[in-house]
């Protein structure tokens, strides 16, 4: 939950369990007999893992001339608008070809996409809408969906998306303006656009904060908090705290999502290449460089598959492709040959039983995952998310491997514990859009019951954070102590719940910053960076600071915040012992617009 500003609407090396060799030799022939197999790197012979397939029924794919489209959208929003911590997951895909007259409403755990090469393949005359209306115009809870490759062509001129975190709008084209608010200007804590085009203006009108990337607009309304923007055509200058904001350029190293799309009849994922100091869409000028691969050279996985098998068909030299569905998986997902694309649809989302890690990535070059939620269970998982083992040192800066939509859960659906959500520990990755949260609200929450007290620790070196979101952690939300780390927008709130000053004392400092630097680090650099503190339970608790560095020549930050929502809480500084304190109940940010 998130709580509003005063004045909403005013402008403002693989180690892998391997599949049981078979112990009787007559079975062995049996089953050689009846099904094709593969010789793992033990020796042994395994099932083979077959590549492609159909999508499952969660997947839903429309032409033009398919009847009730419309009806068909609106079935599944009713079903979805509320559904906050539900189980059903769906895919909307729309083939190449133009549709008349659509209003898709978008709610939880609902992704809508074009099949095309390029968004203006996919064509609506209507809209993609997300309102408020399920939560009384607050717009603050609208997490959890997506919208990716298609154009619009809104029937009023603007087109609506009111959504808070893990709600990306990619690779879209607005034939139009793009609104960010909910009807009636209520509250809203967003967001992340990225690759994509909008001809009118965008109006953020209550939006707190907001970050744009590698896009182009055609204005840019306003600003309450924190706007963001890097490698964005007609992006607002430069011009933090007021109006607040932050404008770069260009993005230093970026790559846009993998996504599936139709050639001819045929499904394929495209990948797209590695850019350098982008600025404007990837595909302005025609068909984006990049690699597709087709379908049948991935696992299509359906719910009820195991880590086993997904396993067997990375070993298989396969992709991994996630229908819409919730995974339980009772051993780590490793993924440790390079370029591996493993892509979820429609929010696919794994939950790791009996406390192993989700995800391990090995120290690779080029591995993408995309598009999942990882969802904590009740049992304490050391790490959620490993990208390389520790000690990893190869050099990716050619092929880096990068995390988008990659969203992290702790509680809230129900218990669930970690100790840390995301670990990377291999040089050059990107982690490109990340909601990592530890649950403020829903079932199973509270300060020891979903106990998480690390969002993300970064240990490995030139990693490049672009729209990084992390909340409510118990201790360091952000810890970095890999070198050369750079943050492009970085989106904090600490945790509502802390129960006293003494909870969250961290030795002589009164709480854990939102964002730690190592002390050991020489270089670092961040952009367009925020904390705020809501303390309900206790509200005389007092933060020393949002963020914590060592003072030295290379560590410098541009444009930072922090903001007592409420009052419930302060801020004592904005970073070490510098920058006014936060007072009050005005959420009146404190700035510092350059350290040191």
């Amino acid at each position: 939950m998130h709580v509003p500003p005063t004045n909403p609407a005013a402008p403002t090396a693989p180690h892998r369990r391997r599949s049981k060799a078979l112990g009787f030799a007559a079975l062995a022939v049996s089953l050689l007999m009846a099904f094709p197999t593969a010789r793992s790197a033990f020796g042994d012979e395994t099932e083979e893992v077959p590549g492609g397939g159909d999508l499952g029924p969660n997947v839903l794919v429309f032409d033009p001339s398919t009847p009730n489209i419309q009806g068909k959208v609106d079935e599944i929003f009713k079903q979805q608008e509320s559904a906050q911590f539900g189980s059903d997951r769906y895919a909307l895909m729309f083939k190449p070809g133009t549709y008349n007259n659509i209003n898709a409403q978008i709610g939880f755990y609902t992704s809508i996409a074009g099949l095309g090469l390029k968004p203006d393949d996919t064509t609506f005359n209507g809209d993609v809408t997300v309102n408020a209306g399920w939560f009384n115009g607050n717009a603050t809870q609208n997490f959890w969906r997506s919208a990716e490759n298609l154009a619009l062509d809104p029937v009023n001129g603007t087109n609506r998306w009111a959504v808070s975190q893990a709600a990306p709008f990619r690779r879209m084209h607005v034939k139009g303006g793009l609104n960010l608010a909910p009807n009636g200007y209520g509250w809203a804590s967003g967001g992340y656009i990225a690759d994509s085009k909008i001809d009118g203006q965008v109006g953020p009108y209550s939006q707190q904060q907001w970050y744009t990337r590698d896009s182009s607009v055609g204005g840019w309304g306003n600003g309450v908090w924190n706007m963001t923007f890097s490698g964005v055509e007609g992006a607002p200058a430069q011009s933090f705290p007021e109006p607040p904001y932050t404008t770069l350029d260009t993005t230093p190293v970026s790559r846009e999502k993998p996504f599936l799309y139709l050639d001819g009849d045929a499904y394929k994922v495209f990948v797209p290449a590695k850019r350098t100091n982008a600025r404007g869409t990837s595909w302005a000028d025609g068909t984006p460089e990049g690699e597709s691969i087709p379908l049948d050279q991935f696992y299509v996985v359906k719910p009820g598959a195991t880590a086993q098998t997904i396993n067997a068909a990375v070993d298989q030299g396969l992709h991994l492709l996630f229908t819409p569905g919730v995974y339980h998986v009772d051993e780590p997902i490793e993924i440790d040959r390079a370029n591996t694309v493993a892509l979820g649809l429609g929010l696919a989302t794994i939950i790791p039983d009996n406390g192993v890690t989700a995800i391990k990535v090995g120290d690779v070059d080029g591995v993408k995952l995309a598009g999942l939620l990882v969802d904590a269970g009740p049992v304490n998982s050391s790490v959620l998310v490993e990208v390389g083992p520790e000690g990893s040192s190869g050099d990716h800066a050619a092929n880096p491997t990068s995390l988008q939509d990659v969203f992290v859960r702790i509680g809230g659906a129900g218990p669930g514990k970690a100790t840390t959500s995301i670990v990377v520990n291999s040089d050059d990755t990107i982690i490109d859009h990340t909601w990592v949260w530890r649950a403020d609200h829903g079932e199973g929450v509270g300060w020891e019951t979903n106990r998480a007290d690390y969002g993300v620790h970064v240990k490995g070196d030139d990693v490049l954070a672009t729209g990084l979101f992390v909340e409510h952690f118990n201790k360091y939300d952000v810890r970095w102590s890999g070198e050369n780390g750079k943050t492009i927008f970085f989106q904090n709130e600490k945790a509502y719940d802390a129960p006293n000053q003494a909870a969250i004392q961290n030795g002589d400092i009164k709480g854990y910053a939102g964002y730690k630097v190592d002390d050991s680090v020489t270089t670092h650099e961040g952009w367009g960076m925020g904390s705020y503190c809501f303390f309900d339970v206790d509200p005389t608790i007092r933060q020393q600071h949002g963020f914590q560095a060592p003072v030295k020549p290379g560590v410098k930050f541009h444009d930072l915040l922090v903001v007592s929502l409420g009052g419930k809480g302060q801020y004592d500084h904005v970073i070490n012992e510098t920058g006014s304190p936060t007072s009050g109940d005005t959420t009146v940010p404190s700035q510092v617009v350059s350290f040191p």
